[in-house]
């Protein structure tokens, strides 16, 4: 076992305990939202957010497209999220002759599972917001017929950005459920790191998309998976 493997197993214990101690520290809201904003993640996204909200509302030009157009990004999100996170958090390494083609986000998101208390591995990791923001800012720019649609869909992509990370980082904090929805929401990112990493890929909904494509299975008829931490062990090992 190396050393990785040891501290992630001491951390994951200690979280587990941490779920069934009878008196446990409790972590309050304001608390969580403190140590959020020590990360370069939320400062990345919230700066083009705000910059982007300041410019649409300077732009003006309100019209139709811009009440459906975030109506219709926060349907799709969901699914976006689901595809981001089964194609990209979990590729597997490809090899190209000499080349191995395995992206950051990807190598991060295996380290994530690994140690899944690690909270510098929750967060996008800001060398891709280094060019995540310029390419969002590119396409709201361009690829929108008037500036005032473009400068919305920036908008509410800094907004569902900020949710992403907020939900995510909550989740892996020892801030506690308090309400039905978030319950159901922790629970379920809960299960792909603890029970299964096939199903729940969800993030930020109780398993909308899940639902919808097929990984939201009952978890009692669901096996712990013995490569949940380990993410394409077998692959590798074949």
């Amino acid at each position: 076992m190396t050393d990785m493997d040891r501290l992630a197993k001491q951390r994951l214990a200690a979280d587990e305990a941490a779920l069934t101690a009878a008196k446990r520290r409790p972590v309050g809201i304001g608390d969580a939202a403190r140590a959020f904003w020590r990360h370069p993640s939320p400062w990345l996204i919230a700066t083009l957010l705000v910059c982007a909200a300041t410019a649409r509302g300077l732009v003006g030009d309100w019209r139709l497209s811009d009440l459906w157009t975030p109506l219709v990004m926060l349907a799709v999100f969901p699914f976006f999220e689901w595809a981001v996170h089964v194609c990209v958090l979990h590729w597997r390494p490809r090899h190209v002759g000499r080349i191995t083609i395995d992206p950051l986000l990807s190598r991060k998101h295996r380290a994530h599972h690994v140690d899944p208390r690690d909270t510098p591995l929750v967060f996008i990791p800001w060398q891709v917001q280094l060019w995540l923001v310029p390419l969002i800012a590119a396409i709201g720019l361009l690829a929108f017929p008037r500036a005032g649609l473009g400068l919305t869909f920036m908008t509410v992509v800094g907004l569902l950005g900020l949710g992403y990370e907020w939900t995510h980082y909550l989740i892996h904090s020892d801030y506690r459920p308090k309400s039905r929805v978030y319950r159901a929401i922790w629970r379920n990112h809960r299960l792909h790191h603890y029970k299964n990493e096939h199903y729940w890929f969800t993030v930020t909904s109780s398993g909308t998309a899940d639902r919808v494509l097929g990984t939201y299975p009952d978890a009692t008829t669901v096996t712990t998976s013995p490569t949940v931490r380990d993410l394409h062990a077998r692959e590798a090992g074949a």
